[in-house]
């Protein structure tokens, strides 16, 4: 019976009940999409790096992680990649030479990380082929052939089917320099990665250092994210003399990141919801004063005190999860349009590359998320629940029957 009194007394005004209602669910339904435009963000710079040039897991010589030198190579690294190969949950397996040297075009140089690679496997680990915007990726006849970034190119003057010189130091100490041909220009979400790396095939490397295959970075996919933490524990216990690291262990500020964005989410909401706390509270104080000579009279006639606490509980409640339902479905159906479509934030290129995320960014919000919500939405309003309860059950009958 309580239930059923509490759901009709929040229509009895249907303009305050309506008013707040309606408050809540865009208060509700504005906290949603601004976390999962966050979570969305934070989803995206973790893929954009991984798929980018971390990949899921990295082998290097321990002695490298301290000093990134020529000479630090991962010793017997043909036959350590095809046992990685071999193992359960690795998807692909590419080598990198890692080398330090400077980038000089006929007007101007700049430093540069040159890559060196195997294209072909280098494609099932990173997606470079895929973010290049002119020429293409290791596919000509050209001898020397090298692919750089757009902001490099742009920094040193040079375009498509340009030459330009890298020059670095040799395993002996002496200077090397090799004359490349762009054959390809990649553009990536991140400007400064852009900047820094150009990628040349290894065997032309291991030409000019005169040196058998030399391997300082072994990058590994994984085939699925679940399977990262399995595998990388797997290659830990296999490789004990080399330094094997995740790509939460590589770029922690990245892992932390896409946490924050996570929490930040439950408090961006949590402050919303004690905004919301203030409104659904003054609307039921209102309610009781309105109701003052009724509640009298039914104090009166014999209703527990309790029970008239209870029916404003449950009013409360009704009306918080009226308002958190169509905030929560509103915000749901949005999130899922958006998921779908993507948000193009293109005009606003060059800010988001300085994140490292995607111009098109797809909001999400775990199912997890939804549930919590409703049980935040549920406390709140016991909290608002508890002044007009304690203002009705220090409702005298008499003083309110009189005086109301």
């Amino acid at each position: 019976m309580l239930i059923s009194l509490a759901w009709k007394n929040i229509w009895r005004n249907k303009k305050r009940s309506s008013i707040i209602i309606v408050a809540i669910a865009f208060g509700l339904w504005g906290g949603l999409m601004s976390g999962a435009l966050m979570m969305g963000m934070g989803e995206s710079i973790v893929n954009t790096a991984i798929d980018r040039d971390l990949s899921h897991i990295q082998i290097h010589e321990k002695n490298y992680l301290v000093e990134k030198e020529l000479t630090t190579f991962i010793p017997n690294s043909q036959d350590v990649m095809a046992q990685i190969q071999s193992m359960s949950g690795v998807k692909a397996v590419s080598g990198r030479t890692l080398i330090e040297g400077m980038a000089s075009s006929p007007t101007s140089s700049y430093s540069a990380k040159i890559v060196g690679s195997e294209p072909e496997k280098a494609k099932l680990v990173t997606n470079i082929n895929e973010k290049i915007i002119e020429g293409s990726y290791f596919e000509t006849d050209y001898k020397n052939q090298m692919v750089i970034g757009q902001k490099l190119a742009k920094r040193l003057n040079l375009k498509l089917h340009s030459k330009m010189v890298l020059s670095f130091q040799g395993l002996d100490g002496s200077i090397v320099y090799i004359a490349c041909r762009i054959v390809g220009i990649y553009k990536t979400e991140s400007a400064l990665f852009d900047e820094m790396n150009v990628f040349v095939e290894q065997t032309n490397l291991f030409r000019v250092l005169n040196t058998e295959p030399i391997i300082h970075e072994i990058a590994i996919r994984t085939e699925s994210s679940k399977a990262m933490p399995i595998t990388d524990e797997a290659l830990k216990t296999k490789f004990p003399n080399f330094a094997v690291q995740s790509w939460k262990e590589i770029a922690p500020e990245i892992a932390f990141l896409s946490v924050t964005m996570e929490n930040f989410t439950y408090l961006f909401v949590a402050i919303i919801l004690f905004a919301l706390l203030f409104g659904i509270t003054n609307t039921m104080l209102m309610s009781v004063v309105d109701r003052i000579r009724e509640l009298g009279v039914l104090i009166a006639m014999g209703m527990k005190k309790v029970k008239v606490a209870t029916m404003i509980l449950l009013e409360t409640i009704f009306l918080s999860i009226t308002g958190g339902f169509l905030g929560i479905l509103m915000g749901g159906l949005s999130i899922l349009y958006f998921s779908l479509s993507g948000i193009n934030l293109s005009a606003f290129s060059s800010s988001v590359e300085s994140f490292g995320t995607s111009a098109i960014l797809y909001p999400f919000l775990p199912a997890v998320m939804y549930i919590t919500l409703t049980i935040m939405i549920i406390f709140a309003a016991n909290i608002a629940a508890l002044m007009p309860a304690w203002k009705a059950i220090h409702i005298h009958p008499s003083e309110a029957i009189r005086t109301y």
